[in-house]
């Protein structure tokens, strides 16, 4: 798409006068086709404009997947609007917050949300909500029902002529980094950033033929940057409201899937299933994976196992650089995140802010078209999230270690807030972590530092043992001796704890603040 940056609504009305009956939308047995979708967005873009919402305000929508969902959340942008999706699983004083910060003028929601919206209003410290108008998805009964609130508006104009004056610059939506725990951080992105994302779409085989599975939420960044250019090249996005590996592989063959993206934890618990080889997934073309560590064993079998490219994005939701893996070409490199993106500047500094040598660790950095405008409404949070070299370019640092090799792919070691610091010494939890996934009763672990009066820190391992694990581990002194013998002297792991899982945010990333909350014993 070598063209004059457009917004994704103008793309959208495009598709829709070219080809008004292809389906834009599935969820389950309900499908919307790109005419529809594009009068919904007239009508949803209209209501907004009834209710005093005006371009540049912002709405928030907290609710499962649903066509109603996309449609009002493309809608909005066709009038303008930002749009802040926030988190179901947020805590009842966090979504309070995130609409506050927002500055939200209506907030979407449904029944599965009903009780956190409530729980969220009666918060006497948080008395946005109580006067925010609410429109219901669903039509349930805790807010004006969708239908109600679109029969109110005017009618709408016609498309082409509707949209406001919307520039590269423009916000396009507010991505809350902390829906759970800790204060959120309003990322916001523009359309000039979409834009980027779209105009990459055409290497990777997206067009009006295109049949993407998203099963990952739509408040995620990781479903956007797959979801906005299946609609900008006329695709069919088919959703999951809720990940179910044994439905997933069955749409993926009845609807003859040609992209889709999921977390490391979907494709491992996908390719664990005994069915998995027993469908036919011979119509993809691509797959993606962002956000969370990925295993080179496990990239390894995917490629092996399932049909088409493998593809890894590694950046951050703030934006700044992005490194790409196409494992299925470089089957040597699957223990790296790949090489920049073309025109993604990507540096490694040291602690005090410098570039390190040629094939020395240091924080990753990024520059590129894809870059957050800025955290909303916390100047000093941006400042901290920045760095500018010797000509003052504007980067993104991602708090991640990192070394290039010599053909230019980065190897991640970890976060640098993860870094443990033992005794004076750096550990990675990674390396440990490794060591441990080695082991044959090993599903999955997670490493953390935790106080202790002597080392300062400590690493202790949670660990998850296969099903199928009957090696005498109950106590973990066997496992734990195991580990620590390959380990230097001053890697060695304090204590390790047998959990059933591990726990994860919606989009599959380990929760690493909660393991050490949940660690209460003294370390010495």
């Amino acid at each position: 798409m070598d063209q004059a940056f457009k917004t994704l609504p103008a793309l959208i009305h495009q598709h829709a006068v070219a080809a008004p009956g292809r389906a834009a939308l599935v969820v389950g047995r309900n499908s919307m086709a790109y005419s529809a979708l594009d009068a919904l967005m007239d009508r949803v873009s209209a209501g907004l404009a009834a209710s005093g919402v005006q371009a540049g305000d912002a709405i928030a929508i907290c609710a499962s997947t649903s066509i109603e969902y996309a449609a009002v959340f493309l809608g909005a942008l066709r009038a303008g609007v930002v749009v802040a999706p926030l988190a179901p699983s947020s805590t009842a004083q966090s979504l309070g917050r995130m609409v506050a910060d927002a500055k939200a003028h209506v907030l979407f929601t449904d029944a599965s949300c009903a009780d956190l919206v409530a729980q969220a209003t009666a918060l006497a410290q948080v008395p946005t909500l109580t006067k925010l108008h609410r429109v219901t998805l669903d039509n349930s009964a805790s807010g004006e029902p969708l239908d109600a609130w679109l029969a109110k508006s005017a009618a709408a104009p016609a498309a082409a002529a509707s949209m406001p004056q919307v520039t590269p610059d423009s916000p396009f939506n507010i991505i809350y980094s902390s829906g759970t725990t800790g204060e959120p951080k309003g990322i916001v992105q523009s359309h000039g950033m979409r834009w980027a994302h779209i105009q990459r779409g055409s290497v990777y085989g997206y067009g009006s033929d295109t049949v993407t599975l998203l099963s990952t939420p739509l408040y995620s960044n990781t479903t956007l940057v797959v979801f906005i250019p299946t609609l900008a090249f006329g695709g069919t996005v088919v959703m999951m409201p809720k990940f179910d590996a044994g439905a997933y592989l069955a749409l993926a063959e009845s609807r003859q899937v040609t992209h889709t993206m999921l977390v490391p934890v979907q494709y491992q618990r996908l390719l664990a299933r005994p069915d998995f080889d027993s469908f036919n997934l011979s119509s993809f073309k691509n797959k993606f994976c962002t956000s969370a560590p990925f295993s080179a064993a496990l990239k390894a079998d995917v490629v092996k196992r399932w049909p088409g490219g493998l593809i890894e994005f590694y950046g951050m939701t703030e934006g700044g650089g992005t490194c790409i893996l196409e494992a299925h070409l470089h089957p040597e490199k699957l223990h790296t995140v790949g090489r920049p993106s073309l025109n993604h500047d990507i540096r490694l500094i040291d602690e005090s802010g410098k570039v390190v040598p040629a094939g020395e660790p240091g924080e990753v950095v990024g520059h590129s078209a894809s870059m957050m405008t800025g955290y909303h409404g916390q100047p000093y949070k941006t400042r901290e999230a920045e760095w500018f070299d010797e000509t003052g370019k504007r980067f993104i640092r991602t708090g991640d270690i990192g070394r290039f090799d010599a053909e230019g792919f980065l190897t991640l070691f970890d976060r640098r807030k993860d870094m443990i610091i033992s005794g004076g010494f750096n550990i990675y939890p990674s390396d440990l972590e490794g060591i441990l996934m080695a082991h044959p009763d090993v599903q999955e672990v997670a490493v953390v530092g935790v106080p202790s009066e002597q080392w300062g820190e400590t690493p202790v391992a949670f660990v998850v043992r296969k099903p199928v694990s009957e090696r005498g581990l109950e106590a973990g002194a066997d496992l734990l001796a195991w580990a620590n013998q390959q380990l230097g002297k001053t890697q060695r792991i304090s204590a390790l704890v047998w959990v059933a899982e591990l726990p994860r945010s919606a989009i599959g990333k380990v929760l690493k603040r909660e393991l050490r909350d949940q660690y209460s014993s003294p370390t010495h």
